[in-house]
């Protein structure tokens, strides 16, 4: 019978290995951390799904593919040379914040708080932003304890950013209303 690759039992005591071997505990800082941007990773799969814009779509997979080298980063110890380099940089940055222009100057003047829904791709993007945020958190407290490139830490800030234009945007596409705060109804 063929030996499975999908289970290997050695995280049965609440354990995992980080690249090159070395083992940690499961609810180390380093875990949460990646496994934060792979919790994000899966979500963004689920708003390419739901996305109608080729672009948009194409975009949201390319940040998936930097996201998952960057959860590669992420599992190794900074004891270690990085077998796995950051895979942002200030241009790729600069890239996100001009993709981020781009949207914004197409969308009305925000006047007040979004409140997240509108439809299910807007609601979508709002998931990601804020499990985007979470990940931006846990890199934090992360580089508190070792290093952790400042880029990586920058792009996963300014993709919280983009998540946000990203889900007006999609209201703009669908022709729908953005949904806003609304103090009289608290």
């Amino acid at each position: 019978m063929k030996k499975s690759f999908l289970y290997t039992r050695t995280g049965d005591n609440g354990t995992t290995s980080l690249v090159g071997g070395k083992r940690v505990s499961k609810g180390c800082q380093r875990i949460e951390a990646y496994g934060t941007i792979d919790e994000l990773n899966a979500f963004l799969g689920l708003l390419c799904a739901k996305l109608t814009n080729d672009d948009d779509k194409r975009f949201i997979l390319s940040v998936q593919n930097k996201l998952f080298v960057l959860s590669g980063y992420l599992a190794t110890p900074s004891e270690q040379e990085k077998a796995t380099p950051c895979p942002f940089t200030e241009m790729q940055v600069e890239q996100m914040e001009k993709k981020i222009d781009r949207i914004d100057a197409d969308l009305p003047t925000l006047k007040a708080f979004c409140i997240p829904g509108g439809s299910e791709a807007s609601a979508l993007a709002h998931v990601c932003r804020t499990v985007c945020r979470r990940a931006e958190r846990e890199m934090l407290r992360l580089a508190e304890m070792e290093f952790t490139d400042s880029q990586a830490i920058k792009y996963i800030n300014r993709l919280s950013d983009y998540l946000f234009a990203l889900s007006r945007k999609t209201l703009c596409d669908e022709q729908l209303n953005e949904i806003f705060y609304n103090n009289d109804c608290v």
